[in-house]
């Protein structure tokens, strides 16, 4: 087998690659961003389609993510096997991250990596203060703590597209940091028993994911049985099965110098089919809440719905702020050209989008309870406008001095 990087003719389907940039900041934000805003705006009609559904016909809505398939209902079959592959993508981003984006050098990721751990502690902290003094559920304190990409950076697109370079660059690795902590809390926290036979199933799979990687086996059939199989052992091992995309993905090759990595291939080949498929989908049997006057009094008195909204739209934009703050007077780390506090404020506030993985928490913590379920939901969603809305305003606002300066 060859030991250099080699162009595959055999790969399927054959898709050409997305380009290499020269700029550190630059490696894929451009790709990144128009995948992005398409997706997020896709998901956004999704959950509008998902609550309008639920409030004229709550009980068909109901029947149909609760449709009996096998094992799972439709809505289990979405959270558990379709998700999978958003979180494939999103292994996929953290991948090239590490190979040749920001976290590759570490100094220079030091700021969004703080900003991202505080961006998440201090949210979980509101929420769990907020049902401490309310006498609620403590555990929905992963609720707030996850941050969408897709939704976050639509946003950033639309309102800020005038902004430096460099905030794109921050908020893209804060985001897939908090990516990777929220699926690190997933594993540990919502992991009750373990089969190590189904999970050893799983790890053989991905060790032979990887050693087809390193021995430059590139044809992507011979990879689906194997993905498949890592996700069915996954699944059956107890931990959250989706944990296996994210793992395959952080498996996949790719390397700064190479040109038309298996990395490159996979994510202009699957990343259209999650942002336009796959998380709409869970977005349409997720978000589907049956808003009346008590749920909507429910958001605004109960404590889980309060701390979620607490921890989404103030504790987020408060961590991720004193997080990069410290870090900059306290350490050599710096923010990136043309960054000033007050364009790291407004990027917190995007962390205050939550939707997509926040609503799979919700599931996770409250699937028992159906009232606290769709308070969380509800919460979660409200927050998620709120955030978008305050982030665009502070954008726009940012995007007008950064005009009036370089005049």
């Amino acid at each position: 087998m060859p030991t250099s990087p080699t162009r595959n003719t055999h790969w399927w389907p054959r898709l050409r690659a997305p380009r290499r940039h020269s700029h550190a900041n630059a490696l894929h934000l451009a790709d990144a961003l128009r995948t992005s805003t398409v997706g997020g705006l896709i998901m956004l009609a999704a959950a509008a389609v998902a609550i309008v559904w639920a409030c004229l016909s709550q009980s068909s809505y109901h029947g149909f993510t609760q449709f009996q398939l096998g094992s799972h209902t439709i809505a289990g079959w979405v959270s558990d096997g379709l998700l999978t592959v958003f979180f494939f993508v999103a292994g996929l981003e953290l991948k090239r991250e590490f190979t040749e984006g920001s976290l590759r050098r570490p100094v220079d990721a030091v700021v969004p990596i703080v900003a991202a751990a505080a961006g998440m502690i201090v949210p979980a902290g509101c929420y769990l203060l907020v049902n401490v003094l309310g006498h609620g559920e403590l555990r929905g304190w992963t609720i707030p703590m996850a941050t969408d990409i897709a939704f976050a950076l639509a946003v950033l697109a639309i309102a800020g597209k005038s902004m430096p370079p460099s905030l794109r660059a921050f908020l893209l690795t804060l985001a897939v940091v908090d990516d990777l902590g929220s699926i690190l809390v997933i594993a540990v926290v919502f992991t009750d028993t373990i089969s190590w036979g189904w999970l050893a199933g799983s790890l053989v799979a991905m060790a032979l994911w990887w050693l087809g990687q390193r021995r430059h086996i590139d044809n992507g059939w011979l990879y689906l049985p194997l993905g498949a199989l890592a996700w069915w052992c996954m699944l059956n091992s107890g931990i959250h099965p989706t944990l296996a995309g994210v793992a395959v993905g952080l498996l996949t090759r790719n390397t700064a110098e190479g040109m038309d990595e298996p990395l490159d291939r996979w994510k202009a080949t699957i990343e259209p089919w999650s942002a336009g498929l796959v998380v709409p989908l869970f977005a349409l049997v997720s978000a589907g809440v049956h808003v009346d006057a008590s749920l909507l009094r429910a958001i605004w008195t109960q404590p889980v719905a309060l701390g979620i909204l607490a921890g989404l739209v103030v504790g987020k934009p408060l961590g991720i702020l004193a997080g990069t703050m410290l870090t900059v007077r306290h350490s050599p780390a710096e923010l990136g050209r043309g960054l000033g506090g007050r364009d790291v404020v407004a990027a917190g506030q995007l962390g205050g989008v939550g939707l997509t993985i926040s609503l799979l928490m919700c599931e996770l913590c409250f699937a028992d309870n159906a009232q606290l379920l769709d308070e969380a939901k509800a919460a979660v969603l409200l927050a998620s406008v709120i955030s978008a809305v305050l982030a665009s305003v502070l954008l726009r606002r940012r995007v007008r001095a950064h005009r009036a300066a370089d005049a």
